[in-house]
């Protein structure tokens, strides 16, 4: 869970480091039609986690259950590759993201707030616990923290990819 929380926390910082250096007006803008803006993928990373946080609270107060062995091995770190496109449940789809400092604010106020319920309820606890995603299946909590690492690096590459096209369109 260590390994997990840092990656957390580096790719949190790395990804903010390159929102803070994006003028406002790249910030917004779409690359193309039907591709998201930094902005809206920001306030989509903000929207899964938060959705993450409250499901793991719901299943927290639940009894401990413990998955089947075969799906303690999940591999989440597919998560982070872009060679697959997926789309995005409505329920995080990023429909109107508020303003810039707003969704950084967002950002950084739910990652504090996954980290607490990490340390509130610690690995053990977690590992006792069923998420229920949406394309990996049934995978545990500690399994579920990695994923929201993985997702972040999937959309830090996003950005990246959005950032050359909107350059390459300026010039």
């Amino acid at each position: 869970m260590n390994r997990a929380l840092r990656r957390l926390d580096s790719i949190h910082s790395r990804l903010l480091d390159t929102v803070a250096s994006i003028e406002d007006p790249l910030f917004a803008r779409c690359p193309a039609e039907n591709e998201w803006s930094v902005a809206e993928i920001v306030h989509h990373l903000c929207l899964v986690e938060r959705r993450v946080i409250k499901e793991l609270e719901k299943e927290l107060a639940k009894p401990p259950q413990r998955l089947g062995l075969f799906r303690r091995f999940v591999p989440t770190s597919i998560v982070a590759s872009r060679l697959v496109r997926v789309k995005a449940p409505k329920a995080v789809n990023p429909i109107a993201p508020p303003p810039r400092d707003e969704i950084i604010e967002n950002y950084n106020a739910v990652r504090n707030q996954l980290k607490e319920l990490c340390a509130t309820h610690g690995r053990q606890r977690l590992r006792l616990i069923i998420f229920k995603h949406p394309f990996l299946g049934d995978i545990d909590g500690t399994a579920t923290i990695s994923f929201v690492g993985y997702h972040e690096i999937r959309h830090f590459k996003q950005i990246q990819e959005v950032l050359k096209k909107l350059k390459s369109l300026k010039a």
